[in-house]
């Protein structure tokens, strides 16, 4: 069985609701906590092989709108949004679920369910 981890940081709403769903639904997953275990480059390489930056990088966050005009400008491109995915790992879109099929970022609750195979009840 493949081992799911889920990628965030723990106060992060999004994040909270995602690791929610999981527990209510049965899903025992790992949390890689971005704050305290980092971003490694060869997992950060790996994600930007299978999604596109511009997916990744959050561009809306806190974290993106406290660059500065320059360091938000030199993000034009995969290798750019690496480095700057490794310099501030608060930047990622989150969370990051892997390992659970292709890999998915931001949380839903119909798209957990479509990942995890189960009907929603209304």
């Amino acid at each position: 069985m493949t081992e799911i981890t889920l990628y965030g940081i723990p106060n992060c709403d999004t994040v909270k609701k995602a690791r929610t769903w999981l527990a209510d639904n049965g899903h025992a997953v790992d949390f890689h906590d971005f704050k305290k275990q980092g971003l490694e480059r060869a997992l950060a390489a790996s994600w930007l092989d299978q999604l596109d930056w511009e997916t990744l990088v959050n561009r809306k966050g806190t974290t993106w709108r406290k660059l500065s005009d320059e360091r938000r400008a030199q993000v034009v491109d995969k290798a750019s949004a690496l480095a700057l995915m490794l310099e501030n790992p608060s930047v990622v879109k989150r969370p990051v679920l892997a390992g659970a099929g292709p890999l998915a970022v931001g949380f839903s609750n119909d798209q957990y369910a479509a990942i995890f195979g189960k009907e929603q009840s209304a």
